[in-house]
Formats: structure tokens, C-alpha cells, sequence
């Protein structure tokens, strides 16, 4: 998300920081090229407008031209146009995430256009609900025109271990409802989410319905979900939601499709209420809270450590984390541990989206795409680790031509992807046993190219 943008943005501030003082002519020319990059990045015209005014109010006026790094300045201005643009602010920090603050059970209702995930989210978010908020959670479908649609909805609560309320076949939406509010009340459930009919475009039927639902159990939020891939028309299909059935926040989807993200910047300042999740992905994990700060930083290259940190942290499991540095820094480090290290990897989603949460990394995104990063690889290597007796896994070295056949054979590979995977284990234990060897000292003394190979052999200038 935000790809095109994040790289058009920073070919701008490039410019503006080898100019070193900046006049008012420089900034208007870089505003004239973020206003562009704006728009073909399906940004709104009317949030585009609104957002290179504040940008030029500031960044014109004294606090630029006395800086003492002119550029730095400006892409701080920008930056904090971008996160009000988002939504950020002091005003908006209580609205994030899904708000709980009320009686039990919590109606929520999820509603929006058929095939923009509406279904998979409710899924997604009564996962999250049962696992972070420890929350009991039921499930219900209020689609009687989706062939299979109530079905699907109860495969998911069986995927996130939480209820489905039992189906009964000629039940309307209205009696689906109260029926389901009535059973969390008795079985003392703390939040009921209500999974709308959607349809393939906003109709009068379809507002009716939903009013009519939302009428009925007064939902404490009504999330609108959106495909990001839609990109303008997502827009529009949030505002129609907004005037006629009023939402409290919006669910993106399919962010991990969408380079643009014009959508995002402009959904808050056209709808009026906030993107609380993205969805990224179908796994039944792959949904995130929305942060504008965070967004912003993305886009404006400055990476996002604190969600990657965020998400390490949940995903790697840290007292396997802290044997293997014990082992590590005895020099003990084996393909099994390699091959550990990998699961935990692809537990925190694609190595592109990881690498992308890294500050600077989007100047080398070509390096990136055509290193073709993928999990898949991890995957691979995984299988060929797998395909290993446990003595090869320990002692590689044993590793011959005919082992390599077999190894390829089992893991359904080639020799060559095998003779790669020994050669980077080779290297990563290599520039261990240098870290061992030039300890904490050494390191602070000769920085990372004191972990290169032939390191040793070089002499200070």
C-alpha cells in the first residue's frame, strides 16, 4: 500500500535536500509535484486541495526559511498534514480500534458491498476479540440472499473458536437479529457481531435492510467495510453508507493489492469517520489497528519499527528466542535452529511487508522486487531443512552429492536450491563466529564491516 506514492514523495524531498536553503519558488515547485503524485495516487481532488493549502501556509512562512535543514522541515510539515489527513490528532486518538465501552452484550455491525470481505472480517475481528481482548463472541449471519452465506460465516467462527448462532432457514434479517441479541443476553455473551447482506452495488433495498437492522439492535459500532482495491469508488461507497445508514468507522481491505492508497488519504476527510483495521490478507490473523501517525511514516519512507516491533513481539516465541541466542553465542547454531528461525519469519506475513515497516527501504525497492522476496522461499528452504536426517540438520558438513540428490528429491526441489541454502547457512555461521570472536568491544570498535568476510585481514586507514 502506498508504494507509488511513498516512491514519487520521495524523489521530491531528495531534490529538496540537495538544494540545502530553500526559497519560496523550490517549495512550490516540490508542492506542484506532491499535488501530482497526490492525485495519481487516487487521492480525492478536494482532500488533495486541502492538504497541499496547509502544507504551503506552513512551509512558506518563516519557520522554513530559518531552519537549520530547510527539506527536514518541510517533510515534517507534510508528514503532519498527512497524519491529520489519516485522521490523526489528538481529537481522534480515543476513536481507534473497535470501542467495547459499553453494556454487554455489544452489538456490532458490519456492513458494506458484496465481495469486499464484509464476512471474512467479522471473522477476523471476533478472533481478535476472543484472543487479545478475551472477549466471548457470537457470530451471526443476517444474509439470507447469499447462497452459502451463513454457512461460510459459521466455517469462520469454527476457525476462530468462538460461536455461531444456530441457522434457521426462512428466518428474516430483522428476526435473525433480535434472536441473536436474545441468546447472547441469556448465555451472557460480551459482544454479538451482526454480519450484514451486501450487495454488488448500493441500492434502496440494500440502505432499507440495514437501517431496519440497525434500528432494531441499536449496534454500538457499525464498521463499514471497504475493498482498498476499489480505490476512488470505495470512497464513494463509504459517503453513501455514511449519509444514509451513518457508520462509526471503516475497515480497509485488500491493502496488501493496493500500491495507490489514495483511498485511505482520502476516506476520513470525505466520510467524516475514522479507518479503525486493515485487512491484509485472508488468514484469520492478518487484521491490524490503523494508525495515521504510523501510515504517514510509511509513506514518507521513515519506515514503521514500532508496528514491526508490535509484531514480533506476538509472533516469536521468546524464551525459544532467548535458547537460541544462548546457543548462538556459543557457536552451536544449527540448521534446525535455521530452520526454527524461518516458521517465526513467515508467522509475521510476507517479507515484503516486513522489509517495508524499515526506514530507507523504499529507495532499494527494485533491489527488492528483483531479489523476488517471497515467503514461499521460505517455505522451500523449510521443506529441504525437513527432507534433512537429524544428523545433517546438526553436522552439514556430511552433506555430499548423493545426500543432496535425496534432499532435493524429498523436499521437491533441485540440488541447486539445496547448494544455496548450505551456502547462506555457511556465511550466517561464518559471521557468528566472527561476532564471538571480536565480542561487544570489537563490534563497537569496527561497526558491521568488522563482520565482513576478510574483515581480519584489513588494517585501519
Amino acid at each position: 500500500m502506498f508504494e507509488a506514492l511513498s516512491s514519487k514523495l520521495n524523489g521530491v524531498f531528495d531534490r529538496l535536500r540537495r538544494r540545502g536553503a530553500l526559497s519560496e519558488a523550490d517549495v512550490t515547485e516540490a508542492l506542484r509535484e506532491v499535488r501530482v503524485a497526490l492525485l495519481e495516487a487516487d487521492v480525492a481532488l478536494p482532500v488533495v486541495r486541502d492538504l497541499i493549502a496547509k502544507v504551503r501556509e506552513r512551509a512558506v512562512g518563516q519557520e522554513v526559511i530559518r531552519s537549520v535543514s530547510p527539506a527536514q522541515q518541510v517533510i515534517k510539515i507534510v508528514n503532519d498534514a498527512l497524519v491529520e489527513a489519516l485522521g490523526g490528532g489528538a481529537a481522534d486518538d480515543g476513536k481507534r480500534g473497535i470501542d467495547l465501552n459499553a453494556p454487554a452484550p455489544v452489538p456490532i455491525l458490519m456492513v458494506g458491498l458484496q465481495g469486499s470481505g464484509k464476512t471474512t472480517t467479522s471473522g477476523k475481528i471476533a478472533l481478535r476479540l476472543r484472543t487479545k481482548d478475551r472477549k466471548k463472541v457470537l457470530l451471526a449471519s443476517l444474509d439470507v440472499h447469499r447462497p452459502a452465506a451463513q454457512l461460510q460465516l459459521q466455517a469462520l467462527a469454527q476457525q476462530a473458536e468462538v460461536t455461531s448462532l444456530p441457522i434457521v432457514p426462512g428466518q428474516t434479517p430483522i428476526q435473525i437479529a433480535a434472536r441473536a441479541m436474545d441468546v447472547a443476553r441469556r448465555e451472557l455473551y460480551d459482544v454479538v457481531i451482526l454480519d450484514t447482506a451486501g450487495r454488488l452495488a448500493i441500492d434502496e433495498a440494500l440502505m432499507e435492510e440495514v437501517a431496519q437492522v440497525k434500528l432494531a439492535t441499536n449496534p454500538h459500532e457499525t464498521l463499514l467495510v471497504v475493498d482498498a482495491m476499489t480505490g476512488q469508488d470505495a470512497v464513494n461507497t463509504a459517503k453513501a453508507f455514511q449519509d444514509k445508514v451513518g457508520v462509526t468507522g471503516i475497515v480497509m481491505t485488500r491493502i496488501d493489492g493496493d500500491a495507490r492508497g489514495g483511498a485511505a488519504l482520502s476516506m476520513r476527510a470525505v466520510t467524516g469517520a475514522p479507518i479503525k483495521l486493515l485487512g491484509a490478507g485472508e488468514k484469520l490473523d492478518a487484521l491490524e489497528d490503523f494508525h495515521p501517525d504510523r501510515i504517514a511514516s510509511r509513506i514518507l519512507g521513515m519506515g514503521d519499527i514500532v508496528s514491526l516491533v508490535e509484531k514480533a513481539a506476538a509472533t516469536i516465541d521468546q524464551e525459544e528466542a532467548e535458547k537460541l541466542a544462548a546457543r548462538m553465542q556459543k557457536g552451536q547454531f544449527t540448521l534446525e535452529d535455521y530452520a526454527n528461525q524461518l516458521k517465526q519469519i513467515g508467522k509475521m506475513g510476507s517479507l515484503q511487508g516486513i522489509l517495508g515497516m524499515l526506514p530507507g527501504v523504499g529507495k532499494i525497492k527494485q533491489q527488492l522486487n528483483d531479489a523476488n522476496l517471497d515467503t514461499a522461499i521460505l517455505k522451500r528452504q523449510a521443506a529441504i531443512i525437513g527432507s534433512m536426517t537429524p544428523k545433517e540438520r546438526r553436522t552439514p558438513d556430511i552433506i555430499k552429492a548423493s545426500r543432496k540428490k535425496r534432499i532435493a528429491a524429498g523436499s521437491g526441489t533441485s540440488v541447486q536450491e539445496v547448494n544455496k541454502l548450505l551456502k547462506q547457512f555457511d556465511d550466517m555461521s561464518a559471521m557468528m563466529k566472527r561476532m564471538n570472536k571480536l565480542g561487544q568491544k570489537g563490534l563497537m570498535r569496527g561497526g558491521l564491516a568488522a563482520l565482513l568476510p576478510g574483515a581480519g585481514n584489513k588494517r585501519p586507514f
